[in-house]
C-alpha cells in the first residue's frame, strides 16, 4: 500500500473510562488484595487518536459515543491531547468502562462493560468527517455489535469511495473468539491495513507461529503489521514477511494501551510519508513509552510532526 502523505487522521472507535488496579501480589479470591487504583480516560480508538496527535499529526479527529455522565470529562481530555472529538452523547447508556487488572509484571487483564460504545450508529456518521482526511482508522471493537458494525462499515465504504486508506485494529482476541474469526475477517474485508497483536493474528489464522500468521493475513490484506509485545513487530505483504522490527527497551509498569500507542505512532509516521518498516519502528518507540507509565494515553503534550 502506498503511503498517503499529509491529511487528517479520522479515528472511529471507542471512548471508555479505565479503572486501573495495580496489584503486586496474586489476586486472593473471596477476600482483599491490596492494589493501587486510578480512574483514567481510555478506549482503544481514543488512545490511538491521542498517540497519533502526540506523534505529530496536526489534525486528528475521533468519532465515538459516550454516556452523558462523562461526556464533558472525556471531551476535555481529548482536546487537551490535541484531538478534535466528535462525541455523540447517549441519553440511555453510560460511557463504557474497563477494569484493568495489572499484575506485578505489568501485564493486564480486562473486564469490559461496553456501555455506549457499541451503540454508535449509522445515524452518527457524516461523510463530512472525511473532508481533508488522509487516513481512516477503525477500532475493531465496533465490529462486535450489530449497530456499531453497521456504522463502521458505512465509514469504511465512504472512505474507500474517496480513495482514503483504511486500517483496522482487531482489538480483542477474547471478543474475536466469541464472535468467530471467520465472521470478523469477512466484516473487515476491504481494509488496506490490519494491525493485529500476535494473539489476534494466531486466532484469525489458526497458525501459532507469529511470522506464519502475519504472512497468511497479508494474503487477504495489502499490509499487515503484527505487534509482538517485547519482541517488536512484524510487517507483512503479499504473503511474506517484509520486515522484522525489534522492540525498544522498556521496563513495563502497565501494558494497558501499548498496542494503541504503537498504532497511533505507526499511522502518524505513514501520514508523514514513512515506509511501513520505518513506521513500525516509530510504533515500537511509542509502545515502549506507553508501558513505562500507568494508563493508556500519552503523559505529555503533542509534538510537532517529523518528516
Amino acid at each position: 500500500m502506498t503511503a498517503v502523505r499529509g491529511g487528517a487522521l479520522l479515528v472511529v472507535g471507542d471512548v471508555v473510562t479505565d479503572v486501573v488496579a495495580r496489584h503486586r501480589t496474586p489476586l486472593a479470591p473471596a477476600t482483599d488484595t491490596e492494589a493501587r487504583i486510578a480512574t483514567l480516560p481510555g478506549g482503544a480508538g481514543a488512545n490511538v487518536a491521542c498517540w497519533a496527535a502526540r506523534s505529530g499529526v496536526r489534525d486528528v479527529r475521533l468519532l465515538a459515543r459516550v454516556g452523558a455522565e462523562a461526556a464533558d470529562l472525556h471531551e476535555r481530555a481529548l482536546r487537551s491531547a490535541g484531538v478534535r472529538p466528535h462525541l455523540v452523547v447517549d441519553a440511555e447508556a453510560p460511557t463504557g468502562t474497563v477494569v484493568c487488572l495489572v499484575g506485578a509484571d505489568g501485564e493486564r487483564t480486562f473486564l469490559t462493560d461496553s456501555g455506549a460504545v457499541l451503540r454508535l450508529s449509522a445515524a452518527d456518521w457524516s461523510d463530512g468527517l472525511l473532508a481533508g482526511a488522509g487516513h481512516l482508522h477503525l477500532s475493531g471493537y465496533l465490529f462486535f455489535g450489530g449497530t456499531s458494525r453497521r456504522a463502521a462499515l458505512l465509514a469504511m465504504e465512504a472512505a474507500r469511495a474517496r480513495s482514503v486508506p483504511v486500517s483496522v485494529d482487531p482489538a480483542s482476541a477474547g471478543f474475536i473468539a466469541g464472535w468467530g474469526a471467520g465472521r470478523f475477517l469477512d466484516a473487515v474485508a476491504g481494509a488496506d491495513v490490519l494491525l493485529p497483536s500476535h494473539d489476534e493474528a494466531a486466532l484469525l489464522t489458526g497458525l501459532p507461529g507469529p511470522a506464519d500468521a502475519a504472512a497468511e493475513l497479508s494474503r487477504h490484506f495489502p499490509l499487515v503489521v503484527s505487534t509482538q509485545g517485547p519482541r517488536g513487530a512484524l510487517v507483512a505483504a503479499s504473503g511474506a514477511i517484509t520486515a522484522r522490527v525489534p522492540a525498544e527497551p522498556a521496563t513495563a509498569v502497565d501494558t494497558t494501551g501499548a498496542g494503541d500507542a504503537f498504532t497511533g505512532a505507526f499511522l502518524a509516521a505513514r501520514l508523514a510519508g514513512h515506509d511501513p518498516a520505518a513506521a513500525a519502528r516509530q510504533g515500537c518507540r511509542a509502545g515502549a513509552a506507553a508501558v513505562a507509565h500507568v494508563g493508556a494515553r500519552p503523559v505529555d503534550r503533542p509534538e510537532h510532526p517529523a518528516g
